[in-house]
């Protein structure tokens, strides 16, 4: 909390006014970082209340290789609302017999599945690319070509398990060639993960403080084969995420949870403990019409962070095909969340 807030005082006090896409105007400042260490908490905002259900429901969607707003819909999670009504909108534009209102937009998207798989769909955005990346193999000796798409995910799992100091743990949703296919181009249109190993010391305090294991009267020798034999993990991973623009006081926070999650859920599919989790940001910006609210959250003192309980549903010897289209809420319990209340601003579409 407090690195984000003091992002929110430096943007306040040394950005510059600019216009933007959305005609609402920003106040924005280019080229700023938050680190965080997973073992201090998880990245859930305290200085006002997280909507947890949409951040996991957002995150399974993109795991799940969605690019059509119904699943979230179904699922309560309202932030891609905007982006699908804007485009239903625009091109409904001159239809002789109306526009539905937005409510209604999404009330039909709930009920009508021929409509929602036509006006519900994103285009190619991050689910595309994170499991569906377009690829045409092509056979020479036969002078054909058949399609067959890059799961960038599984890709980096399977790398992670063979060559985990691989410096091209990578996941890119920057596909230039689809860009203009996409409702919104990506705000975080890239990640990377870092593995390190883990110092007998370091394996022993998680074994103990985690696992709750105990080990009386054993030699060193004696309690590294313990935890070998408990699968404990061996190496830590941290995950840095990358971002073109970045909403402040309404993005950034469900960002910062959601990559959270997101290195959770692969630490526990490859067996590793969660490290660092690092945001790089490009043009952060704060809409104007946003200020009272991120000043009123400025005078709030944060409070600890909460912690994150992932079901045993997810481990190392999943299908994450099968994981990722059976995983529900209940798999993903925030513990100890203390929280000011929610901070309704406006959201730029």
């Amino acid at each position: 909390d407090k690195q984000y807030l003091d992002l929110l005082d430096d943007i306040i006090r040394n950005g510059v006014k600019k216009t933007d896409r959305t005609g609402t105007g920003t106040i924005s400042v280019f080229g700023r970082q938050i680190r965080h260490k997973m073992s201090e908490g998880f990245p859930l905002l305290t200085s006002k209340k997280m909507h947890w259900k949409s951040i996991v429901t957002e995150i399974m969607w993109f795991l799940r290789g969605d690019t059509n707003i119904k699943y979230l819909v179904d699922n309560g999670c309202h932030i891609w609302d905007g982006d699908a009504y804007k485009n239903y909108a625009w091109k409904t534009s001159m239809d002789v017999d109306g526009q539905l209102t937005k409510e209604e937009f999404i009330n039909k998207i709930k009920t009508d599945d021929e409509f929602a798989k036509k006006w519900g769909e994103l285009g190619p955005i991050y689910g595309k690319q994170w499991r569906k990346w377009d690829r045409i193999t092509y056979n020479d000796e036969h002078r054909s070509g058949f399609y067959n798409p890059i799961d960038q995910i599984q890709n980096l799992i399977t790398d992670l398990k063979t060559n985990p100091d691989s410096r091209r743990l990578m996941v890119s949703a920057w596909n230039v060639a689809e860009i203009d296919q996409m409702t919104l181009p990506p705000c975080h249109y890239g990640f990377q993960v870092y593995t390190r190993e883990l110092s007998l010391e370091e394996r022993f305090d998680y074994s103990h403080n985690v696992r709750g294991f105990y080990y009386l009267n054993k030699t060193s020798k004696q309690i590294e084969e313990d935890m070998n034999y408990e699968n404990i993990p061996t190496r830590a991973i941290s995950l840095m995420f990358n971002m073109r623009s970045s909403d402040v006081p309404l993005g950034l926070p469900f960002n910062l949870a959601s990559y959270g999650l997101l290195l959770e859920i692969i630490g526990k599919i490859v067996n590793m403990i969660p490290d660092q989790l690092i945001s790089n940001l490009g043009d952060a910006h704060i809409y104007l019409n946003q200020m009272d609210g991120v000043k009123r959250q400025l005078n709030l003192k944060p409070f600890k962070l909460p912690k994150l309980v992932l079901s045993e549903h997810i481990n190392s010897n999943v299908d994450i095909d099968k994981l990722f289209n059976t995983l529900h809420g209940k798999d993903f319990q925030i513990e100890d969340y203390l929280s000011h209340p929610p901070i309704k601003m406006p959201l730029s579409n």
